[in-house]
C-alpha cells in the first residue's frame, strides 16, 4: 500500500492557499461580481455543512475519519446515502466556493485538480479496502449510491 503522509485535508489547504496564489499572482479574466461572491459563499457552506455532517456520522459510528485506519464500520445513511464521498465532495464544494468568490478564472481548475488527486490517491484504494472488509455490503452500496454524486 502507497505510503500517504499528506491526508485529504492538507490537500484541501494546499488547494485553498493555491487559490489564493493564483487570484493574486495569475488570476487570467477576473468575473467578479456581488452575486458571484454570494453563490460561492453558499457553495462553500454547503461544503462545510457536508463536512460536518459526514464526520458526525463517522463519529456516531465509531470509524476512524483518518483514511485506512481503524476501518469498523461501513457508513450508509444521511449524506452518505446520496454519495458514497461526501467529505471529499464537501472539501471539493469550498474549493469551489473559493475559487468562484475571489472571481479568478485560473483559480477555477484547483477543485478539479483536486477531485483527481483525491480519487486517484484516497477514493480508489478506499474502495478496494472497503471491497475486502465489507465483501457483501459494500458493492451493494456502490450499486446504489454514487461515487461523488
Amino acid at each position: 500500500m502507497v505510503k500517504r503522509i499528506i491526508y485529504p485535508p492538507v490537500w484541501l489547504l494546499l488547494g485553498v492557499i493555491s487559490i489564493f496564489i493564483l487570484n493574486e499572482y495569475a488570476a487570467g479574466p477576473r468575473f467578479t461580481s456581488l452575486e458571484g461572491q454570494l453563490f460561492g459563499g453558499v457553495l462553500l457552506v454547503i461544503g462545510l455543512a457536508l463536512l460536518v455532517l459526514a464526520g458526525g456520522l463517522f463519529n456516531q459510528a465509531k470509524t476512524d475519519l483518518i483514511p485506512f485506519k481503524n476501518v469498523t464500520a461501513l457508513v450508509t445513511t444521511g449524506v452518505y446515502a446520496y454519495s458514497r464521498n461526501p467529505m471529499y465532495l464537501g472539501m471539493a464544494l469550498v474549493l469551489l466556493g473559493c475559487a468562484v468568490t475571489v472571481g479568478a478564472s485560473t483559480a477555477l481548475a484547483i477543485a478539479p485538480i483536486f477531485m483527481v488527486i483525491i480519487e486517484l490517491r484516497y477514493i480508489r484504494p478506499e474502495e478496494d479496502m472497503l471491497r475486502g472488509l465489507f465483501p457483501e455490503e459494500f458493492p451493494a452500496y456502490c450499486a446504489r449510491v454514487r461515487r461523488w454524486i
